[in-house]
């Protein structure tokens, strides 16, 4: 026979059945209307299987078959149930956890914003807040993702489109920014002066009235492009635009050390772990001598926090690493040019890199207690106009 429905759910039983009139017993099984399936010849006598149910109305049939039954297998929710109720806690330990496991996941774990460049996600993030997307939010509390979208919308201006897309516990908002002309700086009316005595050397005036000419020298403040178009009479301020270059010369003290030491980290730690409670600190684990000839040593503090509280308590870091240091000694000619090559470099660093060293003429040097001292002027070409603005009284 074929297995009836839902024997999972009613119970089942797999008997092994011994005696002279197996097959009698079979027969009157049938005859009295109980399905048995997977019936199979076994040492002795048979094996078949019959619903929970059925297993209560054999008494007669064996008695009159002279059959005996030994009952070899167990199956289905009745006796789940059973072996559940015999171990109580555990049940209930199960099911404290389905409903724990649920709860879980019907809540928002996490929101990830992506395609904003411009607006800042915590600015989407407390718009989405108002419209009732944060962590921990129940699912089942939010709104359809069009009328999410919708909301977001009109609290971001500056957003030509927002997508908000679920996928589990987990919510994605998808931002398109609206392209928006950049905003020019508004100027006001001035000039352009020398900050600087120089000579000038190109002069290129976009807007306003060139004063100086190409090879004429100026001093510092004087004006290069004036703002102020007209004459006495019939005067026009305006924004004086342009660019003037012109030839200054910086002068420069250069000391440089002929010997010197240099340190670096070797990769070789050892750290020390202490509790911290206030001032005080107790040593946990890093115990023993330091190891190193020559080190350096730095701290970390991890407090404990409550929401914004820092608490006294927490754990201190000390990270001891090996240091190994290295001498380099110049020669004075060696010495001479790195003087000069980081003159060059802070005159660039300064004056802007699209200025051109010219020429270079050393005034004095000298040897002396291992260094080198030497003066130096540069003639460099660089950009010499600042703003003034023009007050009108």
């Amino acid at each position: 026979m074929k297995e009836p429905p839902l024997s999972s759910l009613r119970g089942f039983v797999t008997l092994h059945v011994t005696g002279p009139q197996v097959e009698r017993f079979i027969n009157v099984i049938s005859e009295a209307g109980i399905v048995i399936w997977d019936v199979r010849p076994a040492e002795g006598g048979a094996s078949l299987k019959l619903l929970l149910n059925d297993f209560y109305v054999l008494r007669p049939i064996l008695k009159k078959t002279g059959c005996r039954m030994h009952v070899t297998g167990r199956s289905g929710l009745p006796f789940l149930m059973a072996r559940l109720w015999k171990r109580k806690f555990f049940g209930m330990g199960i099911l404290v956890f389905g409903i724990m496991l649920f709860m879980l996941s019907t809540m928002v774990w996490s929101i990830r914003v992506e395609g904003n460049e411009k607006i800042a996600s915590e600015d989407i993030l407390a718009a989405a807040r108002q419209e009732g997307v944060y962590p921990f939010q129940w699912i089942w509390r939010l709104d359809e993702p069009d009328k999410l979208s919708k909301g977001l919308l009109a609290q971001l201006p500056g957003v030509s489109w927002i997508g908000v897309q679920r996928t589990g516990t987990s919510i994605k908002i998808q931002v398109v920014e609206s392209k928006q002309p950049d905003i020019k700086p508004l100027l006001s009316q001035r000039h352009l002066i020398s900050r600087t005595d120089a000579v000038v050397t190109e002069i290129y005036a976009e807007q306003g009235r060139p004063v100086v000419a190409r090879n004429s020298r100026v001093k510092k403040g004087d004006i290069l492009i004036s703002g102020a178009l007209g004459d006495e009479e019939n005067v026009q301020y305006v924004v004086a635009k342009g660019e003037v270059k012109g030839l200054v010369w910086h002068e420069y003290n250069i000391e440089v050390p002929l010997t010197t030491t240099n340190s670096s980290y070797t990769g070789e730690r050892k750290d020390r772990t202490y509790l911290v409670l206030g001032k005080w600190a107790i040593q946990l684990w890093g115990y023993g001598d330091s190891p190193f000839e020559k080190s350096r040593t730095l701290t970390e503090h991890d407090p404990l926090s409550w929401r914004s509280i820092k608490l006294p308590l927490g754990l201190m870091t000390e990270k001891e690493m090996e240091i190994s240091e290295t001498s380099e000694t110049l020669t004075p000619e060696a010495g001479f040019e790195k003087g000069i090559e980081r003159a060059k470099n802070d005159i660039l660093a300064r004056y802007g890199v699209d200025s051109v060293i010219k020429s270079q003429k050393v005034l004095h040097e000298k040897k002396e207690n291992g260094k080198v001292y030497m003066k130096v002027i540069f003639e460099v070409e660089e950009n010499i106009s600042e703003e003034l603005p023009i007050v009108n009284n």
